[in-house]
């Protein structure tokens, strides 16, 4: 839960005597619990309105409060600061007095931001406070399609920087040079302006990576992943040792791999990147892995399971005790349908447990602890000491091995639920997995609930969705005949400027649900092969992966290319 000191506005209020600490503390709960603005939540509850909670600001600042509302800001003082800078960072240049530029910030209680404008303008910064809501809107009005693209920088950058074109020099530069060289003002632009785009067009991981000749920048979107204008090759350096200092790494160190974190405010929201480098022969790659809070939702609701896994997997874990497995290849979205379970059960009376390698998103109310190999803090050492934090359910980020597998079913024999992963290819692999590592079959058949195999498929972009009739040979793929379809409409994505002329604008879930019943524990415990558990579950009712994938392409959600490409 966040405190207090989470929210300077809150802080500042207090200590002022404005309002006591319940309101303050109700004002976090409310905020904890909807997502409303802070600001917001102090003006319904009748604490402060809005113009008073600027002017607290102001005042404590040592500025002045600014109104928006039918201001005319000067052309010339709008040009000081670029499109990206003013989406990126949501400030408005509001007047400039001799070589100060008044500057209206929608965050003005952020001094790093603010540290950061002042390198990224290149002048002195005077901050003024002002209507968050009204510097959105002047933002949107007086940068509208101005916005200069990566091409743009780059040519800048060409223009003004051509440090370390020969590679022998790049590879010898001291790190104080190279720390310098990371805070000029051109690469900390094209860093931003990569990372802003890459998260505007919904990326989930973004891509660094030198080549003998080249520098790439990819990006993944919706599983697929698409290339930007690639930089010259000498910008390598300077390009990977901004994010090193951006995400506290060391950037002398170039010849082991680095994990570390960058939280940025992209568009007026904070984005968590999880950055991860690799030497390599020709330089270090970079890949950055977005983690935003605001694009996953962690609801089982809205997974899109279809009703009867979505009744099976909330009755299971509202169970006391027993092990739930999810299971799939990585980037399925395990470790989001996994949240969305915990977030399911956590309630107030219930005590919840993650170890997880990383943890990937902070979901209030569960001790969340990572997993650091390097001094021991391994899976199973985790687990072993959760037995004693008195849990009634524990996550395992990823069941590895025999040792893990088997302090997770000791826990949950001795009466508590526990949620996994496996890597496997469909539900009823993950059972032989388990015998496979070494886990008795009767414990498997005793302590297992259910097994949640996965996929994410594109869905079909809803603007340039167009009907077509499928041929015989795309059919029999399909394991299905003309007859069998009657007049199912099948669809495709022509390609739009919405989808970027793909075709595919986000993605769903397919799923298979094996539910553990008394049928499936007898073959368990005779070691039967994945091949009859399957036979049996089928008979049993169980819908395949693939199955479930023709639900999707018959509802026009996705296209035969995609569920033929993931079952």
């Amino acid at each position: 839960m966040p405190d207090l000191q989470s929210f300077p506005i809150l802080t500042i209020i207090r200590e002022r005597g404005l309002a006591d600490d319940m309101q303050l503390e109700e004002v976090v709960q409310e905020h904890g619990r909807s997502g409303k603005p802070v600001s917001q939540l102090l003006a319904d509850f009748g604490i402060m309105d809005l113009d008073t909670q600027l002017q607290v600001i102001a005042e404590h600042l040592g500025t002045e409060v600014v109104d928006l509302r039918g201001r005319e800001i000067p052309a010339e003082v709008i040009q000081t600061v670029t499109p990206e800078t003013a989406r990126m960072y949501q400030c408005l240049p509001v007047a400039m007095y001799g070589g100060t530029l008044q500057l209206a910030l929608a965050d003005p209680l952020n001094p790093a931001v603010i540290d950061e404008l002042g390198f990224v303008i290149g002048k002195e910064i005077q901050v003024v406070v002002a209507d968050p809501v009204l510097i959105g809107q002047a933002i949107g009005r007086h940068y509208a399609e101005e916005s200069s693209s990566v091409t743009d920088v780059l040519k800048d950058l060409g223009a003004e920087f051509d440090f370390g074109k020969d590679t022998d020099e790049a590879a010898s530069v001291q790190p104080d040079a190279l720390e310098t060289l990371a805070n000029e003002t051109p690469i900390i632009k094209f860093v931003n302006l990569v990372l802003s785009q890459a998260i505007q067009d919904r990326a989930s991981d973004i891509h660094f990576e030198p080549f003998e000749d080249e520098f790439k920048i990819r990006y993944r979107v919706d599983g697929a992943l698409y290339e930007m204008a690639p930089p010259p090759k000498h910008l390598a350096l300077p390009v990977t040792s901004r994010i090193k200092v951006m995400a506290n790494l060391d950037i002398a160190e170039r010849r082991l791999p680095q994990d570390g974190r960058i939280s940025m405010h992209i568009a007026g929201r904070v984005v968590d990147l999880r950055v991860s480098t690799l030497p390599t022969q020709f330089g270090e790659s970079v890949v950055l892995r977005v983690l935003d809070q605001s694009a996953v939702k962690l609801d089982l609701e809205g997974l899109g399971m279809p009703k009867m896994v979505f009744d099976y997997m909330t009755e299971t874990i509202q169970m006391p005790n027993g092990i739930v497995i999810v299971t799939g290849p990585t980037g399925c979205g395990k470790t989001t349908t996994l949240y969305s379970c915990l977030r399911r059960v956590n309630a107030i009376d219930s005590k919840l447990l993650t170890v997880e390698d990383p943890v990937e998103y902070d979901i209030e109310g569960i001790m969340q602890v990572p997993v650091h190999e390097a001094v021991g803090m391994t899976f199973s050492k985790a687990l072993r000491s959760f037995l004693r934090q008195d849990p009634d359910i524990i996550m395992v980020g990823e069941m590895r091995d025999l040792e893990t597998s088997q302090i997770a079913i000791q826990a949950s024999l001795t009466g508590h639920l526990v949620l996994s992963t496996l890597h496997t290819n469909d539900s009823c692999g993950a059972v032989t997995r388990m015998i496979d590592m070494g886990v008795e079959p009767f414990l498997v058949s005793s302590t297992l609930m259910a097994v949640l195999a996965q996929r994410l498929v594109r869905t079909v972009c809803k603007k340039c969705r167009t009907p077509f009739e499928p041929t015989e040979h795309q059919l029999a793929l399909l394991n299905l005949s003309p007859h069998d379809i009657g007049d199912k409409v099948f669809y495709y994505g022509r390609g739009c400027s919405m989808c970027n002329d793909t075709g595919y604008r986000g993605r769903k879930g397919i799923f298979e649900l094996l539910g553990i019943v008394d049928a499936i524990r007898i073959l368990i415990n005779e070691r039967a092969p994945t091949l009859v558990l399957r036979q049996k579950a089928i008979e049993l009712g169980m819908v395949t992966l693939r199955e479930d994938g023709l639900r999707a392409i018959f509802d026009g959600e996705t296209t035969i290319e995609e569920i033929l490409k993931y079952t």
